[in-house]
Order: C-alpha cells, then sequence, then structure tokens
C-alpha cells in the first residue's frame, strides 16, 4: 500500500533511491508512471524493473529477462558476465528493453504491453555491436541504436534489421577512457548524446553534446563533464551512467549510479553500483546537474511511500518473489517452494559455493549495516547462510546433521575459520554486517561480518567475525555487489524462513526518506 504525503520543503530523502547492487539505472515515464530497469550480470532472473510515481520511492515489479528462453547464463559464463547495461523506453504504447548478454547472446531487444511482465521473446540483433545499447525514435518514425563507443546504426526494433553500417557519433573528452552509456533525446530544438565516460571507476563521469538531429553532429557541452566526483573526498563516487526524465511538475530529473566506499585508503564499497537520482536545470540549452547528496531535498510534489518491506519471508508463495536471484540459472528441480509448504527446498548441484553451478538464493545486500537469519533444516544435506560477491569472494555458515562450520573463501585462500557441534535438527543461522562509522587507522576496512548461530531462546553465538574488505569491489573486481542467500552444497537443505534487517542508522535512513 503507497501512502500520499504531502511536500515539506525542508524535508530531505535518503540517497541512493534503490541501495544495493542496482547499477547501469536506465528510466521511461508512461503517463504519470515511471519504470526503470538494471543490470543484473551473472544473475538469474535478469534486468530487475521498478515501478514509481515520484522518482523516489520505488518497488520491483519483475524481472524483464524471467525465462530461460529469454536468458541464457553458460555454466562457463564467469561472474560479472552476462547482462550489461539496459535501455528501457516507452514508445508507442509499448515498452522496449534492449540489452547486451556478453556472455553468448549478444545484443537483445524485448518489448511488453505491462512492463510487470510478460516480455516477449528476445529478437536478435547482429548487426548492433557493442555493449550499452540505445534506443531513439526520430519524427519520421526511425529508431537510432547508438552503443558504446559512441557508435550509431538505424534498427527496425520488430525485427531486428539493421541498414547501413555504424557510424562513429561523438566520443567524449579527448582522452578520457570508456565513453559508453549513450543515450539520445530530443528536447526542445536540439537532440542530445548523453554519454558516461572515464570508467566506471572514481574517475567516472557524465558528459553530454547537442547537435540539430539524432545522426549529429555533435558540439560538446563547454562544462563537460557535467558531473563527476573525481578527485574528491564525496561520499558518492564512480558518478556515471546517468539516464534523463521529467519529474511530475516537468521539472528534470537525473538517475545514476554510484558507489558508497566506506573504511581508510583507498575505500572499500561492498554494496556495488546504486541508484541515485539528482536534480537538472538548464542554461543556455545544456543541463546543470545539480548537488548529488546522501540527503536528497524532498521534490516539490507529493510522494507516495510504500509500506515497509517484510524483514521475514516465509516463503508461503508457490512462486518466489522477484527479488531473488540465483546465478547463472534456477530450475525447479533444484529450488522450489513446493515441495515442503511454507519452506524453501534447495537441492544440491555444485558442491560448494566455489562452483559455478551452486545451488544458491540470494538478495542483494542493500544497507551498510543488516542482520540477516535463516532457519535451516540440514537433516537430507549441508547448506547454510552465504555473503556472496563472486565464486572466489564469499562467507558462509554451513550446516550439516550435528555440526555447523564457518568458512571463508578470499581468492585462492579457502579457510575453515570455526565450527560447533549442535544437536540434530533444525538450526538458527545468523549475519550480521556492521559498517565502519569512524575511521582509527587508515587500513581500516568497510566493514565487519559476523557469523553465528541463535540457541532456541533467542541467545546469539558468535563463531567469527571477518573483515568486510574482502567482499568488496576493490578487492573481487567486476561490476556486481554483496548478494545475501542460501545455498545447498550436497544432498537437501529446506529453509523454513529468511530475516532480513537494516541495523542502526541505516534503519533510519532508508530509501523511504524521512
Amino acid at each position: 500500500m503507497r501512502v500520499p504525503s504531502t511536500p515539506d520543503p525542508g524535508a530531505t530523502l535518503s540517497n541512493p533511491v534503490i541501495p544495493g547492487f542496482h547499477p547501469d539505472p536506465s528510466v521511461c515515464r508512461a503517463g504519470e508512471d515511471y519504470y526503470l530497469a538494471c543490470s543484473s550480470f551473472e544473475y538469474f532472473p535478469g534486468v530487475p524493473i521498478f515501478h514509481s510515481r515520484d522518482l523516489v520511492h520505488w518497488t520491483q515489479i519483475g524481472n524483464v529477462l524471467d525465462r530461460p528462453d529469454q536468458l541464457r547464463l553458460p555454466p562457463g559464463s564467469p561472474s560479472s558476465g552476462g547482462i550489461y547495461a539496459p535501455t528501457l523506453r516507452y514508445h508507442d504504447g509499448r515498452f522496449w528493453l534492449i540489452v547486451t548478454n556478453v556472455s553468448g547472446d549478444g545484443n537483445l531487444l524485448v518489448t511488453a504491453t505491462d512492463p510487470a511482465g510478460p516480455w516477449s521473446d528476445p529478437i536478435r540483433l547482429p548487426g548492433v555491436h557493442g555493449i550499452d545499447p540505445d534506443l531513439a525514435w526520430d519524427d519520421d518514425g526511425n529508431c537510432w541504436c547508438t552503443t558504446a563507443g559512441v557508435t550509431q546504426v538505424r534498427l527496425d526494433p520488430d525485427t531486428g534489421r539493421t541498414f547501413g553500417e555504424p557510424r562513429r557519433l561523438w566520443s567524449g573528452t579527448p582522452g578520457a577512457k570508456a565513453p559508453e552509456a549513450p543515450h539520445l533525446y530530443h528536447i526542445g530544438d536540439y537532440w542530445y548524446l548523453l554519454i558516461a565516460e572515464g570508467g566506471t571507476e572514481r574517475c567516472h563521469g557524465v558528459s553530454i553534446a547537442r547537435g540539430s538531429g539524432p545522426q549529429g553532429p555533435f558540439e560538446p557541452c563547454p562544462a563537460n563533464p557535467i558531473l563527476t566526483h573525481r578527485g574528491t573526498d564525496h561520499p558518492i563516487q564512480n558518478t556515471g551512467h546517468a539516464d534523463l526524465v521529467q519529474g511530475p511538475d516537468g521539472s528534470w530529473w537525473m538517475v545514476l549510479l554510484g558507489v558508497r566506499p566506506q573504511g581508510g585508503t583507498p575505500g572499500w564499497h561492498v554494496l556495488g553500483r546504486e541508484t541515485f537520482l539528482a536534480p537538472v536545470t538548464w542554461s543556455d540549452g545544456w543541463p546543470v546537474v545539480g548537488e548529488l547528496t546522501p540527503d536528497l531535498p524532498r521534490p516539490p510534489w507529493p510522494l507516495q511511500e510504500p509500506a515497509p518491506a517484510p524483514v521475514r519471508e516465509d516463503f508461503d508463495d508457490s512462486e518466489l518473489a522477484p527479488a531473488w536471484i540465483s546465478p547463472r540459472s534456477r530450475s525447479a528441480e533444484h529450488c522450489t517452494t513446493k515441495e515442503r509448504p511454507g519452506s524453501l527446498t534447495l537441492r544440491a548441484r555444485g558442491e560448494s559455493l566455489d562452483d559455478p553451478e551452486v545451488t544458491f538464493v540470494g538478495r542483494r545486500q542493500q544497507h551498510l549495516s543488516f542482520r540477516a537469519r535463516v532457519l535451516a533444516d540440514p537433516a537430507e544435506g549441508r547448506g547454510g547462510l552465504a555473503v556472496r560477491l563472486d565464486e572466489q569472494h564469499h562467507y558462509e555458515i554451513e550446516a550439516t546433521a550435528g555440526e555447523v562450520r564457518v568458512g571463508a573463501r578470499v581468492g585462492s585462500l579457502l579457510s575453515s575459520v570455526a565450527s560447533r557441534a549442535v544437536p540434530a535438527g533444525p538450526v538458527v543461522l545468523r549475519i550480521e554486517a556492521a559498517a565502519t562509522r569512524q575511521v582509527s587507522d587508515a587500513r581500516q576496512g568497510p566493514d565487519t561480518v559476523t557469523l553465528g548461530l541463535e540457541d532456541a531462546d533467542g541467545t546469539f553465538t558468535e563463531l567469527a567475525t571477518l573483515d568486510g574488505r574482502y567482499l568488496s569491489t576493490e578487492v573481487a573486481g567486476g561490476f556486481t555487489g554483496r548478494v545475501i542467500g542460501m545455498y545447498a552444497a550436497t544432498g537437501t537443505v529446506h529453509f523454513d524462513w529468511f530475516d532480513y534487517e537494516p541495523l542502526d542508522a541505516d534503519a533510519a535512513a532508508s530509501p523511504s526518506g524521512s
């Protein structure tokens, strides 16, 4: 249920507006509704899609690529492969989404009349080369597809046919690496070409050019980059990969990705690249991006705040909610809520979290400090609760009949950190992360991760506390963020419930704002 609230000029809202591993946002407006899609990389289902009425509060309504025939991610595809950078557009009464599967199928285009789905089977686009494809239609009905580089080709979006050879448009600031994430807009008298440049690390930025038509020629904005936090101590870094949209009152806004590094030097981000919102004004025909801050000034229109997300998932529904994801694939044979009513049943496929084919079901970590708990029944197998970044970077607390153990994988190092005998039967496993709030040592990590178990009376027994930096992008590399979830390593493991809740300051600074 959404609860409308009236504007308060002095109030602020929490930024990011979609926290956690939700990178490469693309947004479109259809009447009074807004829809936003993000990259999903090696996870299935792919391309989470969100709905909002106010640009601030977003609710996930589905995943665009939620059928195996839409999203093929071979077992050997690497973490941070898979699905890159969608563009979502509303045109001629339909929703269009174009995206790249770098793990085999190349560029794909799907459509829907309802963005919650179902989405069509993909149209493959062999004539579209490069990642980060964009779609834009001119006044004559021609569809132009622009990709990282930055190059462009005319496309028939109904068939996937391209016309002519791709031509280079504009590649951003001379010498800047990775011109990517192009978006083309017709606004007023000009066509604007918005790109990211500098790479998606600390030098990331947003630049723009304009021309008289969709094919250019394009002149760069004299104030480029129009947004970057490179070379600053701003709490939001890696800012880029932006998209423009008009608010309910006709004002302009930008969604973009950024990260929140924590700890000492060089700073580690663990949640992945998140979706932020920034205001935009116009001066001399150029967009001017307002200050991007963790405390977003409340927009001057009524907000529709959703009810708080429940802490507990009881697995009572026949299908998993759209926020649950798995590496590469998820079959009913290995993952079901139907075998034992009110429980999630996982049947092992890979032998551990090191295996690309492990049976794992998780949700994105969305808060710097959190607590996750599960009631696991390992009587028929071995499995547990884990914090996963990829196959080579994960912490887990694992249960078998009569024992629990804490394991840690950091690159080539695998450690059995602690173990404890427990009575046979179901056991409550628990993981907490506590963000570093004050840096007392330049080497201090971003957070600590504590793993343990609970007794029947709720007493918590800590088995290990580990440095969170080793589950960060700065250590592991790649493009994703932490995912918290359940897995089976051998046999069958049942999970009666899963709890996830923010802690302390993160509970107060939720995306719902203040």
